[in-house]
């Protein structure tokens, strides 16, 4: 079909992807257009990777726009909204607004009001609803990226009942879903009652095998030498051949230590295989990830960088992943060693896909798990681009004949399981079902029953009586603790509307509550265990020897806790305060101003994991600051202080410092140290002293003067006043523009 045959998409359009030299639609993209996706009839595509999903989307979501409708994008991650973004803001051009939004979970995000095209994460979605945005009211499109992943017990059920929602406000709402693997894709547009293309077409050809001995072996029965070096790990076997070809790797491992590991192994490879011109711009990039964060993690980034390959994992800072995946796109860095999470969506492809690791860790099963054949058919959808690639091969790797053919029958030839809802768990339904009576979508038992009726898990349930039961059994904890009253007369009480708003999980509100009543003056230490403690909070493990430290710790700040600390002898409970009592001491630590090296060290963790922490303690103090100040308690002063200092990662004397824009944790203790001890005195102050104390960078010092509103910031023929020099010995390396991840945020 020629895209200039589409009807309902605006003319420029087809122009557009003339430009881009699409002159005609693939295959499955024609069938979603026969389907009627650009007439406003809802479609979910299972379609695989590089198949076209995008622009099915971009189809549906033009076409509404031009009927004077909006549209909204609905991804899993923040920084798949971020890319998604940047590629539909080439619509601005022909007068298409465009908007993104991923945080911040209390607005109501009105100004997105104006914008005909809104990118947004499922749960800033879900939050826009409990906090009653009405241009919701007005949308005519409905994208549901990676719509399989209905299937995540902790994202599922926000998308899934998100989806409820937006269909319940708009009855003709149009619902396109999206994915590369979904074993019951009809199960699916039977829920969304939504048409279906189901497609295994590709425009390059994905070929699935598995390596074992000296060779492949595809799943079509044809065998090729593959030969592994006396001394050579077949991973890197593999990555010497694709690089002979002019192919980039993507490598799959089930953990961040062996990422760094394989990263670290296969950058010996990787790097007899750079040009001159190659290695200047692995140089220069590695010295940019150095200067985004002084830890060790970065460092063993930046080496392994400078050789041509790389790791991706959730430890590393989002600067990190971001310049990890640009390199790999442009073909830069040769090799990437990745835990599952990039085959989450982010547009990384690559020639090859090796799944080294097929089993990882289960606590649930207490031992090592076989991945499913979703995720593994996730990752092995990363091979190929076309345009770059003239073919795509994913393998896994073999250690004897039995696996070798396990793998074939388990992943090879198997089709992905079916997706289950995952709404029924306990956390997911008092999340939603509060949220749900609180926006408005059930005044009742029986009313809140049929909303839920209209979800995936209700249409896939084969238990009698389990959605009532479940019901019932959240209904009666949301009301003992005064999120709800009433039963035929269900609703929200007051404090129940503000911890929807608030997004936090119900269970978390009333553990916050509980710890603030008796806390006339709180310690920061006590609020950051409270917040670290609740099921908000992703706590720290126990490493070994760690129990005996921290429990040391627990009884010597016993008398800082907010509520009772539990006894030793209950195992579990215990080893959770602990591990809340871990969490709590790195929030410490951060707001004491110890250095982000020094943290990761002492805690385990790398940059990407403080930053997450630090995020969440600064939202959870916040939303305790809420709820003290609802509940009229006297400790909304102490609670303030304590988000201001884990917000910025400064003492406390610092905190008017690092609200003047541009002075982070280490330039607002450089200027304290000259004397410099508020917003005011920086205002005031000589400019000879500002400059000394900010290491003689002019710009630097000149922005933050101006910040300050101070009347004369220019700093031409200034020099800096020896007297008030800093001591450089525990700076740290590295040209210090952004001053660490987190020093300036």
């Amino acid at each position: 079909m020629d895209v200039a045959d589409v009807s309902g998409v605006p003319p420029w359009f087809a122009e557009q992807l003339r430009e881009e030299g699409i002159e005609s639609l693939y295959p499955p993209q024609a069938e979603a257009v026969e389907a009627g996706v650009t007439d406003g009839e809802s479609l979910v595509a299972s379609v695989p990777t590089a198949s076209g999903k995008t622009l099915v989307a971009e189809l549906a979501m033009l076409s509404a726009v031009g009927r004077g409708g909006k549209a909204l994008y609905i991804v899993p991650l923040r920084a798949l909204a971020t890319e998604k973004y940047e590629e539909f803001r080439e619509f601005e051009r022909h007068g298409v607004e465009v908007g993104v939004s991923t945080g911040n979970y209390e607005a109501d995000g009105e100004w997105l009001a104006r914008k005909d095209v809104v990118v947004a994460t499922s749960e800033k979605v879900d939050s826009l609803v409990r906090n009653g945005a009405g241009w919701l009211d007005e949308l005519d499109c409905v994208v549901a990226d990676e719509v399989h992943l209905v299937d995540d017990s902790s994202r599922g059920p926000t998308l899934e009942v998100t989806l409820a929602k937006l269909r319940r406000i708009n009855a003709a709402l149009q619902v396109v879903a999206l994915s590369a693997t979904v074993g019951n894709a009809a199960e699916l547009a039977d829920w969304l009652d939504a048409e279906l293309v189901d497609s295994t077409w590709r425009p390059i050809e994905l070929r699935k095998g598995v390596h074992y001995g000296q060779a492949l072996h595809f799943g079509d029965g044809e065998t090729r030498e593959l030969g592994v070096g006396r001394s050579e790990k077949p991973t890197a076997a593999i990555v010497r051949e694709t690089l002979a070809d002019g192919g980039s790797t993507l490598v799959f491992v089930n953990s961040r230590r062996n990422a760094e590991a394989a990263a670290d192994r296969l950058a010996s490879t990787t790097r007899e295989f750079l040009d001159a011109e190659e290695t200047a711009r692995l140089s220069a990039l590695a010295e940019e990830i150095r200067s985004v964060s002084d830890t060790e993690t970065s460092e063993s980034l930046a080496a392994a960088v400078e050789r041509g390959a790389a790791f991706h994992h959730a430890g590393c800072s989002s600067e990190h992943r971001s310049l990890v995946e640009d390199a790999f796109r442009d073909r830069l860095i040769k090799v990437v060693a990745a835990t599952p999470t990039l085959a989450a969506g982010v547009n990384t492809p690559s020639r090859r896909v090796v799944v080294r690791d097929w089993r990882r860790y289960s606590g649930d099963a207490g031992g090592m798990q076989p991945l499913s054949v979703l995720e593994v058919h996730q990752m092995m959808g990363r091979a190929g681009r076309p345009g770059r690639d003239p073919y795509g091969e994913a393998l896994l790797l073999a250690n004897s004949h039995d696996e070798l053919e396990e793998l074939l029958e388990r992943y090879v030839w198997a089709e992905p399981e079916p997706v289950r809802s995952k709404l029924a768990a306990e956390p997911a339904m008092r999340t939603h079902l509060l949220a749900t009576v609180a926006s408005g979508f059930a005044g009742s038992r029986s009313e809140l029953l049929a909303f839920l009726d209209r979800t995936l898990y209700a249409t896939q349930t084969e238990e009698t009586g389990r959605l009532e039961r479940v019901v019932d059994e959240t209904i009666a904890y949301l009301e003992a603790n005064g999120f709800l009253e009433g039963w035929d007369g269900l609703s929200a009480t007051s404090l129940g509307h503000t911890v929807s708003r608030l997004y936090l999980d119900p269970m978390s509100a009333a553990e916050i509550i509980d710890g603030l009543e008796d806390a006339a003056e709180p310690t920061a230490m006590g609020l950051y265990h409270l917040v670290s403690r609740t099921p908000d909070m992703y706590e720290l493990y126990l490493r070994s020897g760690d129990r005996e430290e921290y429990t040391m710790t627990a009884y010597e700040r016993e008398s800082e806790f907010l509520g009772p600390m539990p006894s030793e002898f209950e195992e579990g409970r215990f080893e959770d305060w602990l591990s809340a009592l871990k969490t709590a001491c790195m929030l410490e630590d951060w707001a004491e101003e110890t250095d982000e090296d020094r943290i990761a060290e002492r805690y385990g963790v790398g940059p990407g994991d403080i930053r997450g922490k630090v995020d969440t303690a600064e939202w959870l103090l916040g939303a305790a600051e809420r709820l003290a100040s609802e509940l009229d308690l006297d400790c909304v002063i102490a609670i303030r202080e304590a988000k201001k200092r884990v917000e910025h990662g400064v003492g406390e004397e610092l905190i008017e410092l690092v609200g003047v824009r541009g002075v982070g944790r280490k330039r607002a203790r450089r200027l304290f140290d000259a004397g410099i001890e508020s917003p005011a005195t920086l205002r005031e102050a000589d400019k000879a002293t500002v400059l000394a104390a900010l290491r003689g960078r002019e710009k630097t010092a000149e922005s933050v003067l101006e910040a300050a509103g101070h009347r004369d910031p220019d700093m031409s023929d200034v020099r800096p006043d020896p007297d008030a020099a800093v001591d450089e010995d525990d700076e740290p390396t590295g040209d210090e523009q952004a001053q660490s991840s987190l020093g300036d945020f």
